[in-house]
């Protein structure tokens, strides 16, 4: 019922800059907790950060620093500000929406580093 859709990525030279969108279907910020993962080849997907319900965010130590999350209510979109980007940073990125036990994917966005 809740669909997730992310756009914003591409190609990007080293030391760059992306923002990510991920657009939801309907008002759900005030009750979801939402992520953002990436599964880069060969590896397992991990989350890179989130933000609640309540505005908290969090990042992985890898990102620490250099990514932003943040989400507007009136829009319905969470964002992802992406800086300095390394070779390592390349995925396929996904958004994420969970209330308790129920979660929902998008469909992902590829975020390639040039280096």
């Amino acid at each position: 019922q809740v669909q997730l859709v992310e756009s914003g990525g591409g190609l990007v030279q080293a030391g760059g800059s992306l923002r990510l969108s991920c657009a939801t279907s309907r008002s759900i910020f005030s009750y979801y907790d939402m992520g953002w993962y990436r599964q880069a080849p060969g590896k397992q997907r991990e989350l890179v950060a989130s933000i609640t319900s309540g505005g908290s965010t969090n990042y992985a130590d890898s990102v620490k620093g250099r990514f932003t999350t943040s989400k507007d209510i009136a829009e319905n979109t969470m964002y992802l500000q992406m800086r300095s980007l390394k070779l390592e940073d390349t995925a396929v990125y996904y958004c994420n929406a969970r209330l308790t036990i129920t979660g929902y994917w998008g469909q992902g966005t590829q975020v390639t580093d040039s280096s």
